[in-house]
């Protein structure tokens, strides 16, 4: 199935790495909720994926089907669900992601401050803009040097490179 990069998406991101057999229950419950989100009673052309074992994302292609704050009010409660059900948390939009090397780290605002303050993540660390809003931003602009995001915006005078 084909989706427009004009979807829109939601990303939700684990406080912590998730274990592979939660990776396995997870595909298998999103899948779930994917195929049966709708609008007004209209069925959604929507698909979720996880990515990194940390990230869980949903995309609506809107070209049949728009979400409404109905729908979309649907997906938070799955989210705050999925958070009691597996003991994490997904909607801190105040835990940041990074990169470092080939893993996918997040720390805590003033975690993640000290981590600059001390360069342990500096201007080409690669961050995690999960304010993406559509497929297109998600493939050019969520995975990017701290420099080019919004982190720099909040964060750069702490950048000690």
């Amino acid at each position: 199935m084909r989706f427009s990069e004009q979807s829109r998406v939601w990303i939700y991101q684990s406080d912590r790495e998730l274990y592979e057999d939660e990776v396995k229950q997870l595909h298998e419950i999103l899948n779930k909720f994917a195929s049966e989100w709708t609008a007004h009673n209209h069925q959604l052309k929507a698909k979720a994926e996880i990515r990194y074992n940390r990230f869980l994302i949903l995309i609506v292609d809107e070209s049949q089907a728009g979400a409404s704050g109905c729908s979309i009010d649907k997906s938070v409660n799955f989210i705050k669900r999925l958070e009691q059900e597996f003991g994490i948390t997904l909607l801190d939009r105040f835990n940041l992601a990074y990169r470092e090397g080939e893993k996918v780290l997040s720390a805590p605002r003033d975690e993640f401050e000290d981590l600059l303050r001390s360069g342990k993540i500096n201007s080409n660390t690669i961050v995690y803009n999960n304010l993406v809003q559509n497929l297109e931003q998600l493939e050019t602009k969520w995975e990017v040097p701290f420099k080019d995001s919004w982190h720099n915006q909040l964060f750069g005078s702490l950048v000690t490179d």
